[in-house]
Parts: C-alpha cells; sequence; structure tokens
C-alpha cells in the first residue's frame, strides 16, 4: 500500500523550487495501546477540574496562559495566539549545505521521507544526486504549523529524508553532566578494542533484532483475550557485586551471543485482529479531548 502524504512543501535554493510531500516515517499501526475504561467497559474522556476548588471547567470557559513568575500567568486570547503564530507557506528555505558528518544525532528529533510533487521529479533526483556526490547536506528552515523548523535535508536510498533538528538553546551541554574523568589503562584498553573487533558488522541489519518486550506484551494479551489469567512471577534482584574491570574484560573476550532473529509471532497477529474485532462490537467511544 503506497504511503499517505501528511504535508507539503517548497524546497527552494537560488532561483529552483521544488514542491515536495512529507510522509511519516513511522508506522504506528503495530504498536501496542491501551485505554482507561470504566469498570462497565465505557471508554473515559479526558476532563479539565479547576484546580482551586475542584469544579469541571469546560472548553468555553478555557484560555490559555504563560507562567512568566512562581503561579503568576499573562493569558491569551484565541486572536492573540493566532498572531503570535508564524505564517504556514511551508516554505523549505536552504541556507546552506553542510558535511553531513558534522552533524550531531542528539540534534535529531523526527525523520519524514520526502518525494517529489508533481512534475518535480527531475528537480528532485538533481538535489538528491548533487547531495550525494558532495557528501553534504541542507540546511534549511521550513514553516509549518503556526512554527518555525530547523530542518536537515539528506539522501537516502533513491530518494531524500528531511530530518527536523532542536535549536541549539533545546539542548543541554555535556560539560552539565558529572564524568568522572580518569586515565584508561593501556591493558585494558586492548582488551576492550579485542571485544569490539569480535562483533565488528559493517552493515546495520536491524531486521536481526525484535522488539521482544512487544512480542511478550501481545502473547500475554492473547491470553487474556482466550480468557487465561495472567501470572506475574517476580524477578529476583541479583546482589550488587563489585566485579574487577581487567577480569570481565578478560571473560568477555569471545563470549559473544547471537542476536535474535526477529519473528513476529502468530499469536501477536491473532491477538490484534481479536482486539480490533472486539472494539468494533464494544460500547460508543467517547473522543477524547486533547491538551490545550
Amino acid at each position: 500500500m503506497a504511503a499517505r502524504s501528511m504535508g507539503s512543501g517548497t524546497i527552494s535554493f537560488g532561483l529552483v523550487s521544488i514542491p515536495c510531500k512529507l510522509f511519516s516515517t513511522v508506522d504506528t499501526t503495530s504498536a501496542v495501546r491501551f485505554n482507561y475504561l470504566s469498570k462497565d467497559g465505557s471508554r473515559l474522556r479526558q476532563q479539565y477540574i479547576r484546580a482551586s476548588d475542584g469544579e469541571l471547567v469546560g472548553r468555553e470557559d478555557r484560555v490559555q496562559g504563560y507562567e512568566f513568575a512562581k503561579g503568576q500567568y499573562v493569558t491569551f486570547t484565541s486572536d492573540e495566539l493566532k498572531a503570535l503564530n508564524v505564517a504556514a507557506t511551508n516554505a523549505i528555505d536552504i541556507d546552506e549545505f553542510i558535511p553531513l558528518v558534522e552533524v550531531e544525532r542528539i540534534f535529531i528529533e523526527r525523520v519524514y521521507y520526502l518525494g517529489p510533487d508533481k512534475g518535480a521529479g527531475r528537480s528532485y533526483h538533481l538535489l538528491r544526486a548533487a547531495l550525494k556526490e558532495t557528501g553534504r547536506a541542507a540546511l534549511a528552515r521550513y514553516a509549518a504549523r503556526g512554527k518555525s523548523y530547523l530542518v536537515l535535508i539528506r539522501p537516502l536510498g533513491e530518494g531524500l529524508v528531511m530530518e527536523q533538528l532542536k535549536h541549539a538553546d533545546e539542548l543541554r551541554k555535556m560539560d552539565e553532566v558529572p564524568l568522572d574523568v580518569c586515565d584508561v589503562n593501556d591493558g585494558e584498553l586492548q582488551l576492550a578494542i579485542q571485544i569490539i573487533e569480535q562483533r565488528i558488522n559493517d552493515t546495520f541489519e536491524p531486521d536481526k533484532y525484535e522488539d521482544e518486550v512487544k512480542a511478550r506484551t501481545m502473547e500475554l494479551i492473547q491470553q487474556k483475550i482466550d480468557g487465561q489469567d495472567i501470572a506475574v512471577v517476580p524477578e529476583e534482584q541479583p546482589a550488587a557485586k563489585i566485579i574487577d574491570l581487567m577480569e570481565a574484560l578478560k571473560a568477555s573476550v569471545g563470549d559473544r551471543k547471537p542476536a535474535k532473529r526477529a519473528a513476529a509471532p502468530k499469536k501477536a497477529t491473532r491477538a490484534r485482529k481479536t482486539a480490533a474485532g472486539a472494539a468494533g462490537e464494544g460500547a460508543p467511544q467517547a473522543r477524547k479531548r486533547s491538551q490545550a
């Protein structure tokens, strides 16, 4: 099934404009979600309660405010909030082309696929080829949904991806973290390198790894659907031990456990279908009100 576009944008640099469509990189259909219900099986909905007296506050009586001091707020009307927003031009304006290797991964917040809009295939693939050839990425500003985003456009296979980046003031500095810096023993370093070399893989193979917690969760959900109780066996916590680092490194050499191959359990698929059927036959669902 072809992916559905979730937005649009126009990449521009110089006199070149490339209309594009945005697609999510994440498939949320396989996520395990639980809903809050009353004991009679009815869905619950979120409501807002006034902290001062516990009274329910309707949507028409709510306003948004910014806390500028402890317990002190300045409030805004709907029109004032709109004035704070950036005009949603959907323009992706490239400012500069930078070496891709220079971008630290901690800046990445979200990733989107970019696909060419109608008639933009030639210019789209020209940009992709030029970025791939030069080893650079395009740093741009993207105005959408009332906000301005810092984004990075880079090639991926035969296409382009757009990475939404955090701004510098949104990140903590590494020097805020206590690191207890110490010297590294040469013997320990060589053993650590040996362990790494025994586990080297020149390719990234995410399909080798399975979400074991999710698979186990789906198995337990299927047990509940089948009318079985779930018994939780408490795990014994191992006693904390002080281990000699050199001895631990020596014991680790050659002690490689192969990665578990991902295999979608049949019970998990069955549980998902059964749960979907049960949801269709249940009580009418009340829509959740989103956080203002």
